[in-house]
Parts: structure tokens; C-alpha cells; sequence
């Protein structure tokens, strides 16, 4: 069996046919998963007006579900490896859709508190164990698109949950926002047992428990820091405090997984050059520009333009057409052009539009605001499916489930970091400018600052070796 699954080998149409169905599947438990991530912000209010409590205190049922999903992202490979990947899906969708329904049925802040705690630890094992599973059944030559299929998700959710959560509190009520999950849920589940196979490893170890609680404590304090940051609550000491334990616990953690012999998570990954720059270097950094983008843009047309919540929408779904609009051409531009030009053009292209987003206006034409948003929307769908592919292309199956862990651990901490960072240039820029709230000026610099450091890191693929991935691009020129 080769790194990428049992359709290597087997190369006919019905295995071509069956990896693009399992990725399909994993795709739509993914959408559920990050769609309820972010459908349930416009109806907090409405929740805290249900619950008898004020609308700050609402925030903790966000806080606390992806505080839980960082607790055990860092467990999900090993009981892929150790119970079944496809088992481990089965069970994660089942707990999701579950606290959902409690979710929807809570009376209380505590018992929706804990319904999302529960969430979120469901939340935790699906997108690493479905990544699994999609490596397991992909042949390299089908990669991109199955890794296609998988991010699309994490393209368009983040932009259709705030509308179709603002229409669902709005026509109906906030408890819909979360039993939209039981029909995507039960439908993930039976998908799973009529399409994925069951693939179990032989000869897993007894787990690391010491390896767990200080590498799901460390990513649990870094992601809590970073989500403080944001809100600012509580002022800079426990902002600090948090950093620090998440720093030291997952240098801890790192120095563990190299001295062991059996460890929850295997590093040697990161010696991969391929995967070492898609995921912890430039991939990083890429992605910290790009993920903060669709949490400037919202702020940007209701603070700065004065727009209202549906006008917004408006503007935010032509970003969203763009991620639509690139997954048509993604295999052929990456069989032509290769992983490295790829990553390194269209990532200066994002950063420049993220740069240009900053010196929009109210006067702007709306036909340019429209197509820069839609180019801003091309460019980010690319470089996420590039990144995505690129990072298990010569990964060997005994580094499958550990790479995938750390990816999934990795990308959360890059999208907070970028959301983190935005917020801090726009909470700087106005406290210099001495005002209350963020004005054209403000969004300026935060678009800069975050363009900068797409700039930056779109330059650094060009370290990648012109071959690189081409197994999986069919990328032919740097074989002539």
C-alpha cells in the first residue's frame, strides 16, 4: 500500500470513482461541522434574550466548544489508528449531531455550555480522522481533487453560515441553527456506512498519555490566548500567561514526541520538505493573511461603509463565488504550472488583493469592489487546495495519522492567529487615533499588516524544488 492509499495500486475507474465519492462524504460532515462554527454567531442575542442572561455572557458557548476541540484534536489520530479511521468518523459525526439536538433543547447557559463542550469534542476528531480517510483511498493522481472536495467546506462556510444564520433567527428561531445538523448528521452517518470502507492499523501502541495532556494543554492555552486577544477581556496578564503555558507545554510536548519510543504524535513529518513548508513554515503564514480576511471584510462594509448586515451579505457572496469559481480549473492550473509556481503566484496574488481590500471605500465602484472581492475569492480557494495537497503528497503511511493531526492542530491555531493579529492592528490603530470604534483608517492598516505577511510568505515557496509534488500534480516540465 503506497502513502496515499489502496486506489494506488488499483488505478481502474470504479477505485477513481470510489475515493471521489469517500471524499464527497467526508465533505459533507465537514460542512456541517464548520458551518455550525459559524451560524450560531448571529443568533447569540436571541439565545442570551431565551436564556435570561446578557448577550456578552453568550460568548463562552463559543469559547468553551473550541477550547474542547483543541483538548483533543491532538488524541484523534490514535484512535483512528487504534479503533478504525471509519469508526472514529462514525462516532464523531453521531456526537456532534447529538449535542447538537441538546443544543437546541437547552433551557439554561449551563446546560448549553456543556451540550457545546460536548460538540466540540466530536468536532475535534472529524476533520483529522476524515482527512485520514480520504488519504487512505485517494491514488496520488486523484489527490487534488479529493483534497478539493474536502476544503471546499472550509471555503464557503465561514461566508454562508452568518447569512443563513441571520435569516434562520430572523424567520424562525435560534434553535433551528442547530437542528439544521440532524438531517446533515444523520444523512454524514449513513453515507459513511453505504461508501467508506473500514481501514484499521495493525499493531497500535498503548497510548501516550503524558504526550496527550501536554500537547492538547499547550494547544488548548495557545488557541484560549489567541481568543482572548481578540475579545480582550480580562486585560494583558492573562493574555500573557496563557501564551507563556502554551509555548513552554508544547515545547514540552515537542520534546517528548522526539524521545520516545512509542509517541502520540510522530514529528518526523516535519523532515518532509514538502510538508514542513505547507503546513509550519509558509503554509503558516499564508494562511494567517488569508484566514483573517473573511474577519476584516464583514467589519469593513458595516463599520467603515455603514452598511447594514444584509447589504454586507451581499458583498461577502460574490467572495464566496470566488471560492466556487477556481475549483474548476484547480487540477489543470496545477498539472500545468506545478505546486511551486502555483503557491508562490497565486500567493502573492491573494496577499495583494487582501492589501487592495484596504483602500476600498464607500465612493469605490461597486463593480471593482466586486471584482476584487472576487479575485480575493479565487485566489484564497487556490492557495488552500494547493496547501492542502501539497502537505500529504510525500507523506509515507506510517506518518499519515500523526501528519494529519498536527496539520489539523496547526491550521486551527493559524486561523485564530490571523483573526488575532487583525484585531490587535485595529485596536492599536484606534486607540492612537483616540476614537471608540474602527474607522476607514483603521481597516487600512490591518489589511496592510496582514498583506505583508502573505507577501512574505508567498515568497518563501520559492524554496520548494521544482519537481515538488508532481507525483500528485502531474506537474510534467520539471521531468523534461
Amino acid at each position: 500500500m503506497t502513502a496515499l492509499g489502496t486506489a494506488e495500486t488499483g488505478g481502474d475507474a470504479e477505485s477513481i470513482r470510489r475515493a471521489k465519492v469517500v471524499a464527497l462524504v467526508v465533505a459533507v460532515s465537514f460542512f456541517m461541522q464548520i458551518l455550525d462554527g459559524t451560524i450560531v454567531t448571529t443568533s447569540l442575542p436571541q439565545m442570551a434574550a431565551s436564556f435570561g442572561v446578557q448577550p456578552v455572557s453568550m460568548s463562552i458557548g463559543i469559547t468553551v466548544y473550541m477550547l474542547t476541540m483543541a483538548a483533543f484534536i491532538p488524541l484523534s489520530g490514535w484512535l483512528g489508528d487504534r479503533y478504525g479511521a471509519r469508526r472514529v468518523f462514525m462516532a464523531s459525526i453521531a456526537v456532534f449531531t447529538i449535542a447538537s439536538l441538546f443544543c437546541a433543547l437547552s433551557d439554561g447557559l449551563v446546560e448549553f455550555v456543556i451540550a457545546r463542550a460536548v460538540q466540540g469534542a466530536g468536532s475535534a476528531l472529524m476533520t483529522p480522522v476524515g482527512r485520514i480517510i480520504v488519504l487512505k483511498n485517494a491514488r496520488k493522481s486523484e489527490l487534488v481533487q479529493a483534497i478539493a472536495l474536502i476544503t471546499w467546506p472550509a471555503l464557503t462556510a465561514p461566508v454562508v453560515g452568518p447569512l443563513l444564520g441571520g435569516f434562520i433567527t430572523t424567520y424562525a428561531s435560534w434553535h433551528w441553527n442547530f437542528l439544521i445538523n440532524l438531517p446533515i448528521g444523520i444523512l454524514g452517518m449513513a453515507l459513511v456506512l453505504r461508501f467508506v470502507p473500514e481501514q484499521r492499523e495493525e499493531n497500535v501502541g498503548r497510548l501516550d498519555v503524558r504526550g496527550f495532556v501536554m500537547s492538547a494543554s499547550g494547544l488548548t492555552f495557545l488557541l484560549a490566548a489567541l481568543e482572548l486577544s481578540v475579545k480582550w477581556d480580562g486585560g494583558v496578564l492573562p493574555i500573557l500567561l496563557m501564551l507563556v503555558a502554551g509555548l513552554v507545554l508544547s515545547f514540552l510536548a515537542t520534546r517528548h514526541f522526539r524521545k520516545v519510543s512509542n509517541p502520540l504524535l510522530d514529528l518526523s513529518a516535519f523532515r518532509v520538505q514538502t510538508y514542513a513548508i505547507a503546513t509550519l513554515s509558509a503554509g503558516t503564514a499564508s494562511r494567517v493573511a488569508i484566514n483573517a480576511t473573511p474577519f476584516l471584510l464583514p467589519l469593513l462594509f458595516q463599520l467603515g461603509f455603514g452598511l447594514s448586515s444584509i447589504e454586507a451579505g451581499a458583498y461577502l457572496l460574490v467572495y464566496f463565488l470566488g471560492n466556487l469559481g477556481m475549483k474548476a480549473i484547480t487540477t489543470p492550473l496545477l498539472a500545468k504550472l506545478g505546486f511551486r509556481t502555483v503557491l508562490w503566484l497565486n500567493g502573492l496574488v491573494a496577499a495583494l488583493s487582501i492589501v487592495a481590500c484596504g483602500f476600498m471605500a464607500p465612493e469605490t465602484p461597486r463593480l471593482v469592489i466586486y471584482a476584487l472581492l472576487f479575485i480575493a475569492g479565487l485566489s484564497r480557494s487556490m492557495e488552500f487546495t494547493a496547501l492542502n495537497t501539497l502537505a500529504f503528497a510525500d507523506i509515507d503511511p506510517a506518518q499519515r495519522s500523526s501528519a494529519s493531526t498536527l496539520s489539523s492542530m496547526l491550521q486551527q491555531v493559524s486561523m485564530l492567529l490571523g483573526v488575532a493579529i487583525a484585531a490587535a492592528v485595529l485596536n492599536v490603530s484606534v486607540a492612537v487615533r483616540g476614537t471608540e470604534s474602527p474607522a476607514l483608517m483603521d481597516f487600512r492598516w490591518a489589511f496592510l499588516v496582514v498583506g505583508a505577511i502573505g507577501i512574505v510568505s508567498s515568497l518563501r515557496f520559492l524554496r520548494l524544488q521544482p519537481d515538488a509534488g508532481a507525483e500528485v500534480s502531474g506537474h510534467k516540465r520539471a521531468h523534461r
